[in-house]
This record gives structure tokens, sequence and C-alpha cells, in this order.
């Protein structure tokens, strides 16, 4: 499944890139190639997978030596989404051999988080093929890293959430526990409803439940999704139930300490949505190596 890298992850990239290099080289540069690498030598790089995984982030490459040195040309020789395996060349980059290892760093401190992310995405679709539920990533993102660590998700099979605050309504307890507070007849229904009136219907309202009676209270409201928070299986199963004589029209995601041992089993219940905050908080880097030989 190939993903395109849009002008969105290319904006969200660029500003990255330059915050990366300017920690990195601040006014003096790099001292090391300035000690030791000849301004003359060029070389050819290899960007090579040393693990099993999924790829994101490649485009990401050529932008750093866009914005480094423009003399460095990279070839890329797979898509994003693409199955890695050890030794799949990625990309290939030729050009002067200080700007090279200048760069090496940054390209691989993205290229590894964000293959992380898709890799540990595409482990969460599998386990659950074969079932109803789509895998979904949350907001607990890096700050400055949500559109590209977002789009590494969509690289391994995931779907995206809403991207911000700004482009849905999701009420959850604390919200509920705030508006309560000065209403003389608080119920999640009314809630809705409100939250419903104050966007004209133009956006879905969810909204975040932690028993089935607040559940039945939500869906007297019929909200378009309703999150059930750290809910068993079991409780789960009796939800979906009582959905579907309530509100059949009301998506459920199932959300709270989901991990890869018990993904599956929420799935099974019926959910149409399953919420995963590890996807981009607890991704483990994929090893890439940046292999380089020397240019006549």
């Amino acid at each position: 499944m190939t993903v395109p890298f849009t002008e969105i992850q290319e904006e969200a990239a660029n500003i990255l890139i330059k915050l990366s290099l300017a920690e990195d080289l601040q006014q003096t540069g790099d001292l090391t190639c300035q000690a030791l690498i000849d301004e003359a030598d060029h070389a050819e790089i290899k960007i090579v997978a040393r693990q099993t995984g999924v790829l994101a982030g490649s485009p990401i490459t050529s932008l750093i030596f866009a914005e480094l040195d423009p003399g460095v040309v990279c070839t890329q020789h797979l898509s994003d989404g693409d199955a890695l395996e050890p030794g799949s060349l990625i990309t290939t980059c030729a050009g002067p051999l200080a700007s090279i290892l200048i760069g090496e760093r940054t390209v691989l401190n993205f290229m590894t988080h964000l293959c992380g992310v898709a890799s540990l995405t595409a482990k969460y679709v599998q386990a659950i093929q074969g079932t109803n539920a789509t895998i979904l990533d949350t907001r607990k993102t890096l700050p400055g890293w949500r559109i590209l660590e977002k789009y590494a998700v969509t690289a391994g099979g995931g779907t995206n959430h809403r991207m911000g605050l700004y482009d849905g309504i999701l009420i959850k307890d604390n919200h509920l526990a705030a508006w309560a507070s000065r209403t003389s007849h608080p119920s999640i229904a009314a809630a809705i409803r409100q939250a419903r009136e104050s966007v004209n219907g133009e956006k879905g309202i969810e909204v975040e439940v932690d028993t089935l009676d607040q559940l039945a209270d939500a869906l007297q409201a019929k909200p378009e999704i309703v999150l059930l928070d750290n809910m068993p299986p079991d409780t789960l199963k009796q939800a979906i139930q009582m959905r579907n004589e309530q509100s059949p029209a009301t998506l459920l995601e199932a959300s709270g300490g989901i991990n890869l041992n018990s993904v599956r089993s929420v799935a099974e219940t019926g959910v149409e949505r399953i919420s995963v905050g590890a996807l981009t908080h607890s991704a483990i880097s994929l090893d890439i190596g940046f292999d380089w030989k020397r240019r006549t």
C-alpha cells in the first residue's frame, strides 16, 4: 500500500528539519567534518533497513539534503507503506561527503522513528485482520510531530483520529464534570445536544463513557461515536447490544490499556473502532543503516 506524502506532510517536515539542523550545527557547524573531511571528497550512501517493518518518511531524506546541501542527490527505491526486510534498499544519496555525514543523524532520527510508528501500527492492523474493527491513533504525539506521526500511522495501515482539538468534538470526562458543575440538570445526552447545537450539526459528536449506565444516557442523544473507556470484552459486548437496540447508527470505539496481546479480543467483540495511543507514544525506532562508500 503506497501512501502519498503531500504538501501538508512536507510543510510539517520542513519545520522540523530546520529545527533539527539548527540544534546540531548552531553557528559553528560540524567540527569533526571540518577537521577530517576534505571539501573535494564525494561519496554515495545507501539507506538500508536492518529489521523487518514498514517504511514511512522516505521523502524526508531529500528534504533534509535540499535544506543542507542541494548538491546531494537522493533516489528513492521504495515507497512509504512498503514492507521492509533486513537489507531492503530504501534510498541512495550521492554528493559531497561532508554534507552527507552532517545530515546522517538527522536523516536517521526521522526515518527510524517514523518507520517505528508505521511498523507498530502494522502489527496492530494485522492482529485484527478478519474483524470489522479499524485501528486508530490518538493525540498522544510528540509536540510538533503530530502530522508526521499520524502520517506514519496511515503508512502502517491505520486510520487517523481527529488531528487536533480544532477539527472534531470529543467530550471527555473532564469536559462533562466541568459542564455539569454549572448545569442544574446535567446529563451526558444534554451535553451532546448542546455540543451539536454549537456547531449547527456540521461536526460529528463523540463522547467518552466509562460505564454502561453512562452509555445508556449518551445514546439518548444519538451521538455519531461513543468512546468506551477501559471496558473489558464482556462489557464491550453488552455495550454493543445496548447500542444496537437504542442507536444503531452510533459507532463504538474501544480505548484504554489496549495492547498487542489484547487487541484481537477487543476487535472480536464487534466494536467498529479501536484507538491506541501506543502507536505514537510507545513505538520503538526501527533499525535503519546509513552505509556509504567513497566515490572517485
